[in-house]
């Protein structure tokens, strides 16, 4: 590399400097070429560094910087060896004097008051005046963070012969309890027909209790199709498309309707997702598995194992790479198909990731369990992996940015529902809850291991889904003329998920019994106070569709690429693979 690059690396934010004697920053790169000198500091924003020249970083050792009252007591520098020239960088910590803070964002944290009216959010400050007769609500040691925003909902939809149990309001309570403002669900459409298809959801959602926004998949193709997504795109707000590469003979499309997806969504600035599977070779496993004589549960995983989620990612980003648009892969499961995200990204392809909460906690296994209420309620598809293999990469890759924003995938069915699946797997309805659960499920695994910082929480559990779907900072963010959409969740707290306890419609859990330290305790939708001291005040009616605007952050700088900026050069026929 003899150029300069600005790389960004996320650091511990989570300063309780005022409460600790040291603080430790300890980096542990591998071998990558990234530029040469580093500067971080702190001024209520995350360390982070920015390298102006080349070379490779190969070892920074831990540092101790010593405080007092929380201010830095002596000037503290760390040294980073090189590997080319044995060349020695002075790194320098510089850090103001700041109080330790609670007001999250995706990029900082801060102590402030925030003052919310006529569902916006007024100010953002220090030591604000309580305006006339406002209810007060006291945050001290919590974490105040934009609404979750779930980008991956399945709700009232009718799939294998049957309706999901939760509908726009049981969901939305759900959600509301988990700290979850808005989600964006999947409309499908009327016998092909998207008009038709968004229609029936806008119908189904008048009786939601918070903010949403809609997807619209694509189940086959024509011209009235590509028609109806510059309407729909234009006029109805819905930036987001999704084509099944799976589901043979009811939702999937073919690599040639794929290909005219993805080349109107490139047309009309819409982000064309994938559910990625080779839905013949699916089909094929369904049916050797079966005549095997597995006819339980556990048919499902075998059936479709994870070199086939793996290869249909690999060829949707290598389309998307050919036609220069960008890519969202819903629902990666597994570490093969995390991998093909991550190559991607490295040489410049533009795609998204989007791991499940059900990924991150739960284990294959579970399908295998001789109870079959416990074993169908994991079936889903792509199916859970392994959690010691598939979801620690999973929550790795999260984490660090990898994968960019988790979702739920919720879409479920209740024991007799899934029953119709007793003795022939293929015949049990996909689907695991998780609207209420993701933002705890992530905290667990990403958080409370020490993978995620908060600031990183926030962007995976919220921001970037706003930033994706072109809605942020209305959403997604804690700011003056933000709408007022807000969680606010206690560390120290114990979330207890059970049956018994959770808001949806469903008879099971998938997350029965779990403890989870860190606990939602307050959640507001646009102003109003909907979930406070475990007490639910949801609203039929209340909630109002968001729409998503074209061309957003995603399209961002794509006409450069040499393949439509100078399509008749070298370059432009030049892959890196």
């Amino acid at each position: 590399v003899d150029f300069p690059i600005c790389i960004y690396i996320p650091a511990l934010t989570n300063f309780e400097a005022r409460r600790l004697s040291h603080f430790q920053l300890l980096f542990r790169p591998k071998h990558f070429s990234i530029p040469l000198c580093c500067r971080l500091h702190f001024d209520g924003e995350p360390l982070g560094s920015e390298l102006p020249f080349s070379g490779k970083l190969i070892a920074m050792p831990p540092m101790s910087l010593p405080f007092e009252g929380g201010k830095l007591r002596t000037t503290t520098v760390c040294f980073v060896q090189m590997y080319s020239a044995n060349h020695i960088v002075c790194v320098h910590i510089c850090i103001t004097e700041h109080p330790v803070g609670n007001l999250y964002g995706h990029t900082h944290f801060d102590v402030q008051d925030v003052i919310v009216e006529n569902g916006k959010i007024q100010a953002v400050g220090e030591n604000l005046e309580v305006p006339v007769g406002a209810r007060e609500i006291d945050c001290t040691g919590k974490y105040v963070m934009p609404g979750g925003i779930d980008p991956h909902t399945h709700l009232d939809m009718p799939f294998m012969g049957d309706v999901t149990c939760d509908d726009f309001f049981t969901g939305h309570c759900a959600a509301l309890a988990g700290g979850t403002t808005l989600h964006v669900d999947f409309a499908l459409p009327i016998n092909h027909d998207l008009e038709e298809g968004l229609k029936v959801w806008k119908e189904k959602a008048k009786i939601a209790a918070m903010d949403y926004c809609f997807h619209m998949a694509v189940t086959g193709w024509n011209d009235k199709v590509a028609k109806d997504m510059a309407r729909l795109t234009a006029e109805e707000g819905i930036n987001s498309y999704k084509f099944f590469m799976a589901y043979k003979g009811a939702l999937m499309v073919s690599d040639d309707e794929l290909a005219a997806g993805m080349r109107r969504c490139k047309e009309i600035g819409a982000i064309p997702m994938v559910h990625a599977e080779n839905g013949d070779l699916v089909a094929l496993g369904q049916e050797k598995i079966f005549n095997m004589g597995i006819t339980g549960p556990e048919g499902h995983n075998l059936s479709r194992p994870p070199e086939l989620e793996a290869e249909a990612t690999n060829r949707a980003i290598m389309m998307a790479q050919f036609i220069n648009v960008p890519l969202y892969v819903v629902h990666v499961m597994s570490k093969m198909a995390l991998e093909e995200v991550a190559r991607a990204r490295e040489r410049g392809v533009r795609v998204v990731g989007e791991p499940l909460c059900t990924g991150l906690g739960k284990d294959q296994s579970e399908v295998w369990n001789p109870d079959f209420d416990i074993a169908a309620a994991h079936v889903m598809s792509p199916p859970i992996r392994s959690l010691s293999h598939d979801g620690e990469a999973l929550a790795n890759a999260l984490s660090s940015g990898v994968l960019t924003l988790v979702g739920s995938d919720h879409a479920v069915f209740n024991k007799a529902q899934k029953a119709n699946g007793k003795g022939d797997f293929r015949l049990i309805p996909n689907g695991v809850n998780g609207i209420e659960e993701r933002m705890h499920v992530t905290w667990e695994k990403c958080v409370n291991t020490g993978k995620m910082n908060v600031p990183d929480f926030v962007r995976a559990t919220s921001t970037a889904a706003a930033k994706i779907f072109n809605i942020y900072p209305q959403k997604g963010h804690i700011g003056a003329g933000s709408d007022a959409d807000i969680c606010v969740l206690n560390p120290d707290a114990v979330k207890k998920i059970s049956v018994e306890g959770h808001y949806s419609a469903m008879d099971t859990n998938a997350y029965d019994g779990w403890e989870v330290k860190g606990k939602v305790e307050t959640t507001l939708s646009r102003g109003k106070v909907v979930w406070h001291d475990d007490t639910l005040t949801a609203e039929k009616g209340a909630g109002r569709y968001v729409k998503c605007k074209p061309w957003g952050s995603m399209f961002e700088g794509m006409d450069r690429m040499p393949i439509d900026a100078n399509p008749g050069s070298m370059a432009a026929c030049t892959r890196i693979v």
